[in-house]
């Protein structure tokens, strides 16, 4: 897509901190980082969100999370890491192409490790109905 940030990153025309690219994955450093290390991890085929990939494309993505997560923790010496994807605007997806966030974690990071969520809780029978909603949508 011609107008991506992403796909113009892949391309070249956007220069970018690379740790990997092959045929089919491009990581690299993310440059608002939460910590420094954190790393995005996309396909260079753009899709949108994680629905909008099949079904094979996500095993090998996060086969390459994955791998990724394994060199963020053992080359940053990380106590923990996180690993996020937003999908679409209100769940806090800034650029519309499918990416996941590997951010390493330390000790007194001074970073949220619940991300920031507020729990919210259910009352009377509405875990079983939001449940069943779900399990439904299933079949």
């Amino acid at each position: 897509m011609a107008e991506c940030i992403f796909c113009k990153i892949v391309s070249g025309q956007i220069p970018s901190a690379i740790v990997h690219s092959d045929d089919n994955f491009f990581v690299f450093l993310d440059i608002n980082p939460a910590n420094k290390g954190h790393t995005l991890v996309m396909p260079k085929k753009h899709y949108e969100t994680f629905n909008d990939m099949p079904a094979e494309e996500v095993w090998h993505l996060f086969e390459m999370v994955q791998k990724v997560s394994k060199a963020v923790e053992k080359g940053l010496k990380a106590e923990g890491y996180n690993i996020l994807i937003n999908n679409k605007r209100p769940a806090g997806q800034e650029v519309g192409h499918i990416h996941v966030h590997v951010i390493p974690r330390y000790k007194g990071d001074e970073m949220d490790v619940r991300l920031g969520w507020n729990y919210k809780k259910y009352e009377g029978n509405e875990i079983k109905e939001v449940a069943d909603r779900i399990r439904k949508s299933l079949a």
